[in-house]
């Protein structure tokens, strides 16, 4: 297969892109070096946009911020190196809907290990409907402001697009599960999208002309997975809302608020194993708008992801774990070497396992690539060929 379509330029909402890849906004905790090194590498693999995750909107002790000098400084950096690798790049500006204060309580819990991290998560995921329901319009003016003055300083930092999380806060206050509020902002799925919608409204007017990705968490039912975003029954009225406020394309995933295994879901999921898991979210938003979409789950198959992009269910395709398996994984297509591609196992070991365990996103295929850039082996030595699913998931890692 010759991937014409993967390695074509395309028309995304607006920006132009060299071929169809898309590194996804990933968490990563690592330290600024190790951060930096991974951001290049991926940009130098090929890919065409690096949707750089969890830039706040507003000042921030727990990350990066573009509103202090250090934080700025640091963007910077990125966009650099992605733009010398002729790779363009995304911030993805979020308000986090975790109550902060609420929090502080479960720190000792934390300390001591009588509170494990998913326990954590749980007890935070619980106090998201009362802290969504209670806040102030005047929070929520100031924090829709924050997008619009996000995306000015995102602009001047030379980022090429804005990305709108549609989950954490716009997510939260999207749901029926968590927005229990009586006002404007609550009730009707209309009110619901209005959070959401005026964040978006505020970057349009900040940043006119500058392209806007909405990333669009869509809630399942039968069987239920995800808590926050859309309810799919719900995405006839939220898709075209966004759509007027400005948004030129959709990156479709599942919502979140779930555990982390469901948005990231390994390849014996009960329900998500299959590549391609979130693509049917893309069909369903595809009935409501003719905006450019890009789509997620376990995208790791070259001639899957062909064939999506060249039947036209998707614009784009976005991956994370696969460009952290291999970020040659564009270049290898492009240079006729598919079957040297480290295939993503997605074994969530060192990724979300990593992560999870405080040790940053990394993944198991990092050791085998150190040794083939020190050129210790060839990558087509027999004995080190591409590990099975079956290897990850026994050893202990």
């Amino acid at each position: 297969m010759m991937y014409e379509t993967i390695l074509s330029p395309v028309n995304y909402g607006g920006m132009q892109l060299k071929n169809r890849i898309i590194f996804a906004p990933t968490t990563f905790g690592l330290s600024d070096e190790e951060y930096l090194a991974k951001i290049r590498a991926i940009a130098q693999g090929g890919c065409a946009m690096i949707i750089v995750g969890d830039v706040p909107v507003g000042k921030s002790k727990f990350e990066k911020s573009l509103f202090d000098a250090k934080g700025f400084a640091f963007y910077q950096q990125v966009v650099k190196i992605a733009h010398d690798a002729d790779c363009k790049v995304c911030a993805q500006l979020h308000q986090s809907d975790s109550n902060l204060s609420a929090m502080f309580k479960y720190i000792p819990g934390v300390l001591l290990k009588k509170i494990t991290p998913d326990q954590l998560r749980e007890k935070l995921n619980d106090e998201v409907a009362p802290y969504i329901t209670k806040m102030s319009k005047r929070k929520i003016q100031t924090i829709i402001s924050g997008f619009g003055k996000a995306a000015v300083l995102a602009k001047q930092a030379g980022f090429d697009m804005i990305q709108v999380h549609g989950d954490r806060m716009c997510g939260s206050f999207s749901s029926a599960i968590f927005n229990h509020r009586t006002d404007e902002y609550g009730g009707s799925a209309e009110n619901r999208a209005r959070f959401a919608v005026e964040a978006v409204s505020a970057v349009h007017a900040a940043v006119p002309g500058m392209p806007i990705d909405y990333k669009l968490a869509v809630r399942q039912e039968n069987p239920h997975f995800g808590n926050a975003g859309v309810a799919e029954e719900e995405l006839p009225v939220f898709v075209p809302l966004l759509e007027q406020a400005g948004v030129t394309s959709f990156h479709v995933t599942l919502a979140n608020h779930s555990a982390l295994e469901n948005t990231i879901p390994p390849a014996d999921h009960p329900y998500f194993s299959q590549p391609g898991c979130f693509l049917k979210f893309c069909d369903e938003v595809r009935q409501y708008t003719d905006l450019p979409i890009c789509g997620v789950g376990g995208l790791n198959d070259p001639d899957l992801v062909e064939q999506q992009l060249a039947s036209g269910r998707i614009q784009c395709a976005a991956m994370s774990r696969q460009l952290l398996a291999d970020p040659d994984w564009v270049n290898k297509l492009k240079n006729g070497q598919a079957e040297q591609i480290h295939r993503c196992v997605r074994c969530n070991k060192k990724c979300l396992g990593g992560l999870m365990a405080h040790q940053g996103t990394r993944c198991v295929y990092d050791a085998l690539r150190e040794k083939e850039a020190k050129k210790c082996i060839s990558p087509l030595d027999k004995n080190h060929a591409v590990p099975n699913k079956k290897t990850f998931t026994k050893e202990k890692l």
